[in-house]
């Protein structure tokens, strides 16, 4: 590793679903998968899973962990809210040339590169951001209590009330409401559910309003225009202009495209990368700057 110090860095991606800790090494990348980390929800679980990450990295490539931790780093990790929070899992890791921060930066950098541009990432959570001259400016990723607007979860839980005001009969019913209303075993069954369900659980209902929404359900289309119209409302007040690249991201965002503005639709473009794709060029940054 001696030699190669100067080219290399350490990238951590890691969110609610699972963990990647990365080495970059002359251009080659090794990187392992470990569980969920996320730093508010269970910091020491977080702080287990990437020390676990770091433990099979060194094992990979045949270097110390000591080594990995002198590295340049990024870290992106769901829930680094503040810079408390950050310094207190750089300690944790001995990180000594780290920016620790939240998981969007990564996600940002990966699916723009350098191009200015927007990326709704709509998964289990949300959030939107602009990137301009380099800069990056967000909105949402507050979570499921306070946001996630247009997220999967959101989506499953809009459904869920949709289907109550349906059985209240203050709106039509829809295949989509009788449907759940029967999964679910009547409205009894969507209040015990909705009151110990996770986000993830909410998010697994997404899917049936994806699909009923292909099949023109009034209700389903209703939900699928109202994250759209969050999405183009945010995009407009982060300071998207028209012609710069949009990138949908997570596993409902795609589902968005046709019920944005004409001017949104046309602009969306695949993503370059991925957030680790991203973590990995954030932490080349970081080289370059202790150079």
């Amino acid at each position: 590793m001696n030699e190669s110090r100067d080219n290399a860095v350490l990238a951590v991606d890691g969110g609610g679903t699972r963990c990647r800790v990365a080495c970059e090494i002359w251009g080659a990348v090794h990187s392992v998968e470990t569980g969920a980390a996320n730093v508010s929800t269970d910091f020491d679980s977080a702080l287990a899973q990437i020390r676990a990450g770091l433990d099979q990295l060194s094992r990979q490539i045949e270097v110390t962990i000591g080594d990995l931790i002198t590295l340049p780093a990024f870290v992106g990790l769901a829930g680094v809210t503040d810079a408390a929070i950050a310094g207190r899992l750089r300690d944790a890791l001995g990180l000594t040339c780290a920016r620790v921060e939240d998981d969007r930066p990564a996600a940002v950098r990966g699916a723009l590169g350098a191009q200015d541009g927007l990326i709704a990432h709509c998964g289990t959570g949300s959030f939107l951001a602009v990137q301009a001259d380099g800069a990056m400016r967000f909105a949402g990723g507050w979570g499921s209590i306070l946001g996630d607007e247009a997220s999967a979860q959101w989506v499953g839980r809009r459904a869920l009330a949709e289907t109550l005001r349906a059985y209240d009969g203050t709106q039509a019913e829809t295949d989509l409401t009788q449907m759940l209303l029967a999964d679910l075993q009547g409205p009894a069954g969507i209040v015990r559910f909705a009151g110990t369900a996770t986000p993830a659980q909410f998010g697994v209902l997404a899917p049936t309003v994806t699909s009923a929404a292909k099949k023109g359900d009034a209700v389903a289309v209703h939900i699928l225009r109202a994250g759209a119209g969050y999405i183009a409302d945010i995009a407009k007040q982060l300071g998207w202009q028209a012609g710069q690249t949009i990138c949908l991201t997570g596993g409902i965002a795609g589902q968005y495209a046709h019920y944005l503005p004409d001017d949104m639709q046309s602009a969306i473009r695949p993503s370059l990368g991925e957030p680790l794709t991203g973590a990995l060029a954030l932490a080349k940054e970081i080289r370059h700057e202790h150079l």
